[in-house]
Order: structure tokens, then sequence, then C-alpha cells
């Protein structure tokens, strides 16, 4: 297959093979050592002055004047200002490192490594003044960038699903895409930590699975050829986790890929990632606290701040946060209190409201759709959605005062889902009796029913203690701490459309 190049692209190629024509590898094996970063030198000036330094990174920029020419280096931390002189780098009368390599073979967006010592210029600006340059590797494709030809700005590599699909670029270019995802990193590790010292245990789940469960979705299917079997990408690690509690763990949590083969939009990605926790002798409103404290010290760590700017709005991560019942949120929404309401109402109230409920929807779905539509997208701050209808939550512990509804709740940040939790329905014969249900329910054409998982009974038929569990979304949670308005933003390498 015939590769289509550019002209500038057949022009480094060209480049390229002068390198080697005059002795120089584009491509060498050997290490360069790295003595420090450029926000070393930028933050601590004083202690580098006049030091030498070794700094490696993109050639970002160049401006020749004769035999002198400065010039940008990009490393993984910024930038900082590099001053060449032929007679520096040239080794007496053999010019050929700068008349020819370096003014001629070099191009922006190569990699080089540079030897010199740390001054100011006469402007004030901090440099590194360089004594000796090594070509480390030779871009072939040209850096995007700015340029004005008067009236418009072009090439900056802007457009969003250009950024998504080279992230590589995107990340060389916008420099501040960076600070999204080592802000990631922070919520990570901090909600790692504080899991940590509390005394629960990382640990890792399938997965490949044989079944399905843990959540309300549709998955991936594979097949693997030596068994000889169908398998599924996981959905949901809880019911894995929930048999380790079983085996006898007080606490286990899990920051696992999950994959739901659904609908993608700036919310949802087929491929996204979660915490679990699961904790012993706990329920869910010991829970909420849990999540409270967690979420509210992550928003500190990452953005300094309890109010977090989110778009127009100021989230505020001070506890205590609000609380509603499932059908007290409605009804505040609506007007409309369908506490006493069978499926047939719930779908004339669905239809009053111009909500469009698919006919293989059973009654807790059609409450969801209600929700979805009326509640969710006014639920700014903080909020707790607490008590669901037992139809809506499968794994879920009933009630003692009243088993129509279950101990779970659900977090709401911005108008979106960012955490599902529950008092863990720990009874296998309750539980063999919901799976039933949700077979019911499969067989009038529900494509996100859950599956009879009689692994999981046999699990808790051996007695599981009473159990909080949680699910954090951890993509939502970022794009809520970095302001961002897409999930593609915060996921690397996000899936797109062909």
């Amino acid at each position: 297959m015939d590769v289509i190049l550019s002209e500038q692209e057949r022009i480094r190629i060209n480049k390229l093979e002068e390198l080697k024509n005059v002795g120089i590898n584009p491509y060498p094996s050997n290490e360069f050592e790295v003595t420090c970063k450029t926000i070393d030198i930028l933050s601590n000036f004083n202690e580098y002055d006049g030091k030498t330094v070794k700094l490696a990174g993109r050639l970002m920029s160049r401006r020749i004047m004769g035999g002198a020419s400065f010039g940008e280096i990009q490393d993984s931390e910024g930038k900082i200002q590099i001053y060449i002189q032929r007679d520096s780098i040239c080794q007496e009368d053999d010019k050929t490192l700068y008349n020819t390599v370096f003014k001629k073979l070099i191009d922006l967006g190569d990699f080089i490594g540079i030897e010199g010592y740390v001054f100011k210029t006469k402007v004030g600006e901090i440099s590194v003044h360089v004594n000796t340059f090594t070509l480390l590797s030779k871009s072939i494709k040209p850096l995007p960038c700015v340029k004005d030809d008067g009236n418009n700005v072009h090439d900056a590599f802007s457009d969003p699903e250009q950024r998504y699909r080279q992230r590589y670029v995107d990340l060389v270019v916008n420099r501040d895409v960076r600070n999204i995802f080592r802000k990631r990193t922070q919520i990570v590790q901090t909600m790692r930590n504080f899991m940590n010292i509390h005394g629960y245990d990382e640990v890792e789940t399938p997965i490949l699975q044989p079944l399905y469960g843990g959540a309300a979705a549709r998955p991936f299917k594979t097949h693997h050829n030596t068994l000889d079997r169908d398998l599924y990408l996981r959905i949901s690690n809880e019911l894995y986790l929930k048999r380790l509690i079983v085996g006898g763990y007080d606490g286990v949590y899990e920051f696992s890929k999950d994959f739901r083969n659904e609908g993608m939009d700036r919310y949802h990605n087929p491929e996204f990632t979660q915490v679990e926790l699961y904790v012993a002798y706990k329920d869910y409103k010991w829970m909420m606290s849990f999540v409270e404290e967690m979420l509210s010290q992550v928003a500190e760590k990452v953005t300094g701040n309890l109010n977090v700017q989110v778009g127009d709005n100021i989230i505020s991560f001070k506890t205590p946060w609000q609380r509603y019942t499932m059908f007290e949120i409605i009804e505040k929404y609506t007007g409309i209190d369908i506490s006493d309401m069978d499926e047939e109402k719930l779908r004339d109230v669905a239809n009053s409201l111009d909500i469009y409920i698919d006919p293989t929807l059973g009654y807790g779905k059609i409450i969801d759709e209600i929700f979805g539509a009326k509640c969710e997208p006014n639920l700014t701050q903080p909020t707790f959605i607490i008590d669901y209808p037992v139809e809506m939550s499968p794994l879920a512990k009933q009630k003692v005062d009243d088993p129509k509804f279950v101990e779970r709740f659900e977090l709401f940040i911005n108008g979106k889902e960012c955490a599902n939790a529950f008092s863990e329905l720990n009874d296998p014969i309750e539980q063999r009796k919901r799976f039933e249900d949700e077979l019911d329910m499969a067989r009038r054409g529900d494509p996100e029913a859950m599956q009879m998982d009689e692994d999981f009974i046999n699990a808790i038929s051996y007695g599981m203690p009473p159990t909080a569990g949680v699910g954090i979304g951890i993509d939502r949670l970022t794009m809520i701490m970095t302001n961002a308005t897409s999930i593609q933003e915060v996921i690397f390498f996000p899936q797109m459309r062909n």
C-alpha cells in the first residue's frame, strides 16, 4: 500500500537522509541524561543561575540570526528559552553542526538534548546558553501551529474531534490539556489514600466474565477460542467484590475499567472508569457520610476550594448535602405524587409529561424515566436521592419499615449521576427472586435486564455480612473538578465515530 505524503513530510524525510549523510543518526539509541526539568529552572532561578544543566524535549520555536539563534525547548513540565551560538556548539573550524544541522536539517517538533549554563538575557528572560546539542529524534510530521494570514487564525489544532482522535498531538500543542489529566490523577490518588487510611484493601477482579451483572446495561460480547465459550466485558465489578466480602474481607475497593454497549454523548463513553467500594457491617446511611467526606477532600485537594466552578454554576462541596427520597423529588419538580400509583397510572403520568416510555419498560424503569426527564437536570448542587422502589434496585436490601423501598442512594452533581450505593442485599432467597424478576423483564424485551448468576447466589448462601457498597464515576467526577464540558475531554483516548 502506497503511503501518500504531504510536501512537508517529503522534505523532512529528505532531511533525515541528509542527516545520515553527515554522520548523524536521527534516532540514536544511546541514553541522554537529564539533570532537571524546565520548571525547576524557571521556579528556582537563583539556585540554577550560572550552573550547567542538561535538558531534553521538543524544539518548539526558533529565531535564527546569523551565527546565533534563540529557540524554545519543551519538556513534560513546560518551556524554556535556549540560546545557541555557532562558536559554542561547533569545534574549531567545522561549523557543520550549526550551519547545516541546526539551521537546515533540524525542524520544529524534533526532540533534542542540550547541555549548557543558565542565565538571564538583557530583557530578563531565563534562558540556557547551549554548549552541546544532540538530535534525539527526528519528527517526520510537522506539528500544527497558529498562523495569521491577516484575517484568520488557523491550524491551531482546536477542533475537538481532531484533538480527541490525535491526543498525542493535542498534548504537545495545547498544554492546558495536561492539567486536566494531572487533576484526574490527583482525584484517584486522593480517593485511594482516603480508602487506604480507613484500612480497606485495593483488589482486582475479572474484566472478562462468563456472566455480566452488577448493573442495568448492555454488555460487549466476545469469544474465547481455547475455552470455546462466549465471555462478556464487565459492566460492573460489584458481584465479584461482594464475593470477597463473603470470603472475609472487611472492606475492598477497585478502580475498574467497565464497558457498556450503550449510546455515546458528552456524558457517556462505552469504556469508562469507576471506583467501587464495599464495606462489611455498614449500611447506606453510613456510606452517604463516607462519600460526602471523601469527595469534599477531593474537591479541596484538586481545586484548593470547596466551591468549584462548573460552567456558570458554583458547586459547593461543603457538607452536609441535600437529601430527598425518589418520590419526594418527583413531586417537587412535577407536582405529582406517584407514591400509590401502579404501572398503568405511571404510564399515564409519563404521557401527560410528554415523556416517551418504551412498551418493554416496567414499573421501576418508568419511574426512572420520569425522574431523569423532570428532576435530574435540576440537581446542580450535590444531592442524595434515597429510598428507591424495590423494582428499580435488584441488588439492594429492602427497608425494614417499608419493604416497598430499598436502602439505596444516588448522588447527583451538576445534573448528572456521579455515584450509586446500596445497603447490599445479602438474603440469597430474596436475591434469587429478584434475579427471576429481572428474567421476566428480559422476556418482555428489556435489553438491560440482569442475568441469573447462580454462582453469586451460591456465594452469598454461605453468608455475607451486612454490607454497604458504592460505585463512583471517575470520568464524570473529573469533568466536575476540571470544569470540562464533555467526557471526551477527560479520557485520553475516547471512542469516536467513524
